[in-house]
């Protein structure tokens, strides 16, 4: 290379490297993101929160325990979210290696036959000439990072890398949710077949008590009927209770990435929850919540794809080197046949149909599609820690009240039933009423209880707990 030309490629290089901060730009969080009163009726400045417990301690059921770390192992979701994790990172490594310069190497033997007409030959003569030519070279090309184009496309697949992460993480949060939800699920329909069974039993003995006061003129042919009819009507419950039983537990097996079977389980009297249910505050979801982390890294993304489109409206500077030997004589290869070049080239972008500038414009509207989107993933999970609360307070409001609703009917068979066996001061309707209510009070009881441990369940996962 000449002088004049080592000097221009500096000078380019120089004022490339002095105008290059100004093409792209480094990423910051938003400021205008709106952090503040995403969760309703909630101003608590204290950080404490239900997220930052590892799930196995805000779970104190062993038997959840372990199907909680069998779907974790099993779950095909989750595997397929750790796939996506590892084409990423082969992504990253890929947009790594650009910094780096190419080499070729080309190994070649080209036979060139030429027709020559020699003027002291008789007309119409031709002799062929037959050249082979051996050429054995290697070529390298390395592109410069003037204006952080290379740059830009390494922080983009590393923001794609940390979204593919931060996706697992939320796939993780939901499927212990999942597995935790059909498992209190499975306990409460257990308690509800348990009671319904025992409400049937009590039925069946009294429709025996019912014939034999009809037999003592107390009651009528009427009211054995209707003990027979409300005996039935638990009878029709049972079925249905099995039924949902088994398609949970199916439910629960295709989370635990297996095969319909049997749950093992315990029971819902004895399930502990954490005493106290601790939010924090708002702007913790920022980095609690994966789906949220998600979004961020996605608009993460966007905004390097609009720094790379901004840099096609600048020179690109690529050096090329190549050396290697030729020679028409195989046997004298390696003598006297060494060739070498070296080439700076410099290409700038004058007309090329308008590409560059559709090229940014669609990159800054796709940018703000992520913001939006980022923004939304943010309102989304306040929405869900607000109504998961919510459901958690309605739950432990209704305690004290259903406590007393179950008491007083349990109470109000006792007199019906009494008052009809030895005196003539009810009839079978009362005792048949208060019965119906009764059961229909312990199974919306039971329903209480579910709605409360499921209510932490969804706040723990909304506040974005289960993955660290």
């Amino acid at each position: 290379m000449t002088n004049s030309s080592n000097k221009y490629i500096l000078l380019v290089i120089t004022a490339a490297l002095i105008s290059a901060c100004s093409v792209t730009k480094k990423y910051e969080r938003p400021t205008d993101l709106k952090t503040d009163q995403l969760y309703r009726d909630q101003s608590s400045t204290d950080s404490t929160t239900i997220a930052d417990m590892p799930w196995n301690t805000v779970f104190k059921d062993e038997k959840l325990n372990a199907l909680i770390q069998k779907g974790l192992d099993q779950n095909l979701n989750l595997k397929n979210a750790i796939e996506n994790i590892v084409q990423a990172r082969a992504s990253l490594r890929q947009s790594k290696l650009a910094y780096y310069p190419t080499l070729q190497l080309d190994a070649s033997a080209t036979h060139n036959k030429q027709s020559q007409a020699g003027l002291n030959f008789p007309p119409g003569i031709n002799i062929n000439t037959l050249t082979t030519t051996y050429k054995l070279g290697a070529s390298t090309s390395w592109e410069i990072d003037v204006w952080g184009k290379l740059s830009s496309s390494k922080r983009a697949a590393l923001a794609t890398y940390l979204a593919t992460d931060a996706a697992k993480q939320a796939v993780q949060t939901q499927l212990i949710a999942d597995i935790a939800n059909n498992y209190f699920l499975l306990l409460a329909y257990d308690k509800q077949l348990e009671i319904t069974e025992q409400t049937l039993k009590t039925r069946i003995e009294n429709v025996e008590t019912i014939k034999a006061l009809k037999e003592g003129a107390i009651v009528t042919g009427a009211a054995v009927v209707q003990s027979e009819a409300n005996q039935h009507a638990a009878e029709v419950l049972i079925p249905d209770l099995k039924q949902s039983i088994r398609e949970t537990e199916n439910a629960l097996n295709i989370l635990l990435g297996q095969g319909p079977a049997p749950i093992d389980r315990g029971v819902l009297g004895t399930q502990i929850i954490p005493e106290k249910i601790a939010i924090g505050v708002p702007s913790q979801l920022l980095e609690n919540r994966p789906d949220v982390r998600q979004a961020e890294f996605n608009f993460r993304v966007a905004f390097e794809s609009t720094n790379l489109a901004k840099t096609y409206f600048y020179p690109s500077l690529t050096l090329t080197a190549s050396t290697g030997f030729s020679n028409l004589e195989l046997k004298d290869f390696f003598s006297n046949s060494i060739f070498y070049s070296i080439i700076g080239g410099l290409t700038q972008p004058i007309f090329n149909q308008g590409l560059n500038k559709m090229r940014l414009t669609m990159a800054q509207s796709q940018q703000l599609q992520a913001y939006n989107n980022f923004q939304q993933s943010l309102l989304v999970a306040g929405q869900e820690v607000s109504n998961a609360l919510y459901s958690y307070q309605m739950a432990v409001e209704k305690e004290d009240s259903r406590t007393k609703q179950i008491a007083a009917l349990e109470k109000a068979v006792d007199f019906t039933e009494q008052l009809l066996e030895y005196s003539s001061a009810t009839n079978y309707t009362d005792v048949l009423t208060s019965q119906q209510n009764l059961l229909a009070a312990q199974l919306s009881g039971v329903a209480d209880n579910l709605q409360k441990l499921q209510a932490v369940i969804n706040l723990y996962r909304a506040l974005g707990g289960g993955w660290k």
